[in-house]
């Protein structure tokens, strides 16, 4: 629902995703891949998956809500949603699963947010330290038998001062008992779970932090609640949550301190993201490059080509995998660049899909036309949680903190 030239360039617009600022420690599970990995076959693996399981119910996931379970489980299998771990024989390598996302929204930019949201969901789980989430849980995850989402639009909202936070969370015995509605929480079954943070409430007042753990899709206390139709994307399973009351023991607490724990994690979740952008950019330059024997006669007038648009796409592709070598590193002209990065995608997607539209024409304007889904595609790379605004907004608080 994230350089410094072109970054400085970009921020001047208040802050956002924004935490105390914690010192970040370096982890061995997102800072370097920990096994070798097979990583010319899992792209073609990945792309075939996209091209003949997603790619023929695209139109259905964005417009009738058909949400694909199989081909997801399928990706997951395959190893397409967890290369950037490194628990359960995963490979550590960020950039890899990147660039796997990237592959699958290229074909179905819901799927893409998707895959990001569960290989979202599988950093929370590694990176919590809990042994009740890092093993079995993981397993399953990794494996793509269970499927997990992401409700942490609220919190990075609030966090940068945006929204409050909506959710609460009492101590009870060595659990929490949580309360509050959430109104967007995407990839999320009655079979699956989430990650959400809930604001920590000790005698009726705030206890000066919040605490992060994952939600199952069913359980007493818990209800999910259908979201008004969206213009596209209907098939990503996204629901309003409501919690009543919800027990949250031990074995399901991702982090005690929500705030610290985000802080170390942002880089990852953000760079993740950059994946659906590059997918929805290439699918554009794709649907370009369709109709050049066709319509290149006249469409060479246009602005924007696909080799210019193809080399934007490139460039950008090259930062984004050069920052994910190292996501920790606490700098904040590293994390500005990330935002930057993150940002930059958002505003090429809406380029290039644009740009496809007007390439294709006609053809382009048909509702059933893949075209008009990635109009739809771009939009949502540009506004879902941190969007174009909120990235500006951050990275003008980090660039003013930093005195440039």
């Amino acid at each position: 629902m994230a350089v410094s030239r072109t970054t400085l360039r970009r921020s001047r617009e208040a802050g956002g995703f924004q935490v105390p600022e914690l010192e970040l420690s370096m982890s061995v599970a997102l800072a370097s891949p920990a096994v070798s990995t097979d990583v010319a076959g899992l792209l073609e693996t990945t792309r075939e998956i996209a091209r003949t399981t997603l790619g023929p119910l695209a139109e259905r996931i964005d417009r009738e809500g058909l949400y694909p379970r199989q081909a997801l489980q399928e990706l997951a299998a395959a190893g397409s949603l967890s290369a950037h771990l490194r628990s359960h024989g995963q490979p550590g390598d960020l950039g890899l699963s990147i660039q796997l996302i990237s592959e699958i929204a290229r074909v179905c930019g819901a799927s893409g947010f998707m895959a990001w949201c569960q290989a979202a969901c599988g950093v929370y789980l590694e990176e919590s330290g809990n042994p009740a989430l890092t093993g079995e849980r993981l397993r399953d995850h990794v494996s793509g038998l269970t499927l997990g989402g992401t409700g942490l639009s609220n919190p990075i909202k609030s966090y940068a001062g945006i929204e409050k936070l909506l959710l609460t969370a009492t101590p009870d015995g060595d659990g929490y008992r949580l309360s509050g509605s959430l109104p967007w929480v995407s990839h999320l079954q009655p079979n699956g779970y989430c990650g959400v943070i809930a604001r920590v409430i000790e005698n009726g007042v705030p206890a000066g932090r919040d605490v992060m753990v994952l939600v199952p899709g069913a359980a007493p206390g818990l209800e999910l609640l259908p979201c008004p139709a969206f213009s596209g994307m209907e098939g990503t399973s996204t629901y309003a949550i409501r919690l009543n009351n919800f027990r949250a023991g031990p074995e399901v607490v991702i982090a005690e301190d929500a705030a610290a724990f985000i802080q170390r994690i942002r880089a990852v979740f953000v760079l993740l993201q950059c994946g659906m952008g590059l997918g929805v950019i290439q699918g554009a330059i794709d649907s370009i490059r369709a109709v050049e024997g066709s319509l290149g006669h006249v469409n060479r007038f246009l602005d924007e080509q696909a080799d210019g648009l193809q080399g934007q796409h490139d460039a950008v592709k090259a930062e984004i995998l050069e920052l994910a070598k190292n996501p920790l590193d606490p700098d904040i002209h590293r994390l500005i660049a990330v935002l930057d990065v993150r940002a930059r995608s958002s505003e090429l997607s809406l380029k290039a899909a644009q740009a496809a539209l007007l390439h294709q024409g006609a053809r382009g304007y048909l509702a059933s036309s893949a075209v008009q889904r990635r109009i739809r595609e771009s939009h949502f790379v540009a506004i879902v949680t941190p969007a174009l605004k909120h990235l500006r907004k951050e990275i003008d608080r980090l660039s003013r903190e930093l005195g440039d």
